[in-house]
């Protein structure tokens, strides 16, 4: 009796799973592709280069300035005496200290607003896809990762992409 009742739960569990699975519609988005195509992505390289520009600048300049007194120390060590070559090396070791400082504090000020603005633009990203699942009665969305094979008409990158794009 016992087998003839798991065998029945059996073929229950069997015949009830496909239709279980066609039960939810599912969709996958490729958020990597999403932020790699998106116009605000541009908007945001704009505005950090505009926020960070002087910053840059300044680091630019000091790296050229080291360049160049590495090649007036190369090129003039012969004729300097001692005190002017001791004089040129501290005054290139300052220059490369100011420029770790510069370069390690704008390097994380950038990288802090980057993240911030990838944090904001996830959020529109999320919103969206939220919107597009309620419209076309998605019950999940996964990532496009997850899944090995996903039909292309469930991918829902596409009108995302274009949902953000319009709304920018």
């Amino acid at each position: 009796m016992k087998k003839m009742l798991n065998r029945v739960l059996l073929a229950t569990v069997i015949l009830a799973a496909p239709l279980a699975a066609q039960a939810e519609k599912l969709a996958v988005v490729d958020m990597q592709a999403i932020f790699e195509q998106l116009p605000q992505r541009e908007e945001i390289g704009k505005a950090m280069k505009q926020e960070f520009g002087d910053r840059i600048a300044k680091v630019q300049k000091l790296q050229a300035d080291i360049r160049g007194l590495l090649e007036t120390q190369q090129r003039d060590a012969a004729l300097m005496g001692e005190s002017q070559k001791t004089e040129l090396a501290r005054k290139i070791d300052a220059q490369k200290s100011e420029l770790q400082l510069e370069g390690k504090a704008l390097d994380e000020d950038m990288r802090t607003r980057q993240g911030e603005e990838q944090n904001k633009l996830l959020v529109k990203v999320q919103k969206t896809i939220n919107k597009i699942a309620e419209k076309e009665n998605i019950d999940i969305v996964l990532q496009r990762g997850a899944a090995v094979y996903v039909k292309p008409s469930a991918d829902i990158s596409g009108k995302v992409i274009e949902a953000l794009s319009k709304g920018k």
